[in-house]
């Protein structure tokens, strides 16, 4: 969709800023998600990010994403299934304390990047989330502290792959939910369009585009502001 927010975070330092505030104002308010480019997070360790997340799929989940299949029967159903996602996934816990020396399977330079990538990605949603601040006439960093907790906050990745469906009608890669969080970050395919929301009921694509972070407002954050 040719009207897909999309913010270019490098004009915030720029005679632009003002329009790139009014832009992320207009994205909150009324799509609740918008697209980042430019932003902090090196072209460098996103592309090394994508390369391991598929090089450890291939190696140590594919073979058993095929098992499962297999064992429930999932190729050849012939009416649609609600009640499964056809999602390949892990989930590395970061705050308040890590998990992620206990992942099984993940490779020393994978948890090394992985780690990497999530203190990136810490840095960029408390960025987001001063900016929201500033938008919402509130002071620097209170959106973190509302969110910071006794103990910290809760952060985490979750890793998802979404082999080929051979019953892509019948099965959804992901069903329709919203996020419970407070501020999502994700990095998606910049080639396969996949995922999508639901404005003014009606079901509109995210466009990929390579390196962007896609920014979803989740449902703490809509509570608490």
């Amino acid at each position: 969709m040719e009207n897909f927010p999309v913010v270019d975070m490098g004009k915030l330092n720029t005679e632009e800023r003002k329009a790139t505030m009014e832009m992320i104002k207009d994205a909150c308010e009324n799509w609740g998600f918008f697209e980042c480019v430019n932003h902090s997070i090196s072209i460098e360790l996103m592309d090394k990010v994508e390369k391991l997340t598929k090089e450890h799929y291939k190696k140590c989940m594919e073979q058993r994403f095929k098992e499962m299949v297999a064992s429930k029967g999932l190729e050849c159903v012939q009416s649609e299934i609600n009640d499964l996602d056809w999602e390949s996934t892990f989930f590395l816990r970061h705050l308040p304390s890590s998990n992620i020396s206990e992942i099984p399977d993940l490779d020393e330079d994978y948890r090394k990047t992985m780690k990497e990538f999530a203190e990136k990605l810490e840095k960029l949603a408390e960025e987001l989330l001063d900016l929201l601040c500033e938008n919402l006439g509130l002071e620097k960093g209170y959106l973190k502290k509302v969110f910071y907790g006794s103990k910290g906050p809760n952060f985490g990745t979750k890793v998802s792959n979404y082999p080929p469906c051979p019953k892509p009608d019948l099965i959804k890669g992901l069903r329709a939910h919203t996020d419970a969080g407070g501020i999502i970050l994700l990095f998606q395919d910049d080639k396969v369009s996949g995922l999508q929301l639901l404005k003014d009921d009606q079901w509109i694509d995210v466009p990929p585009m390579p390196h962007s972070i896609v920014i979803n407002l989740g449902d703490q954050l809509e509570v608490t502001i």
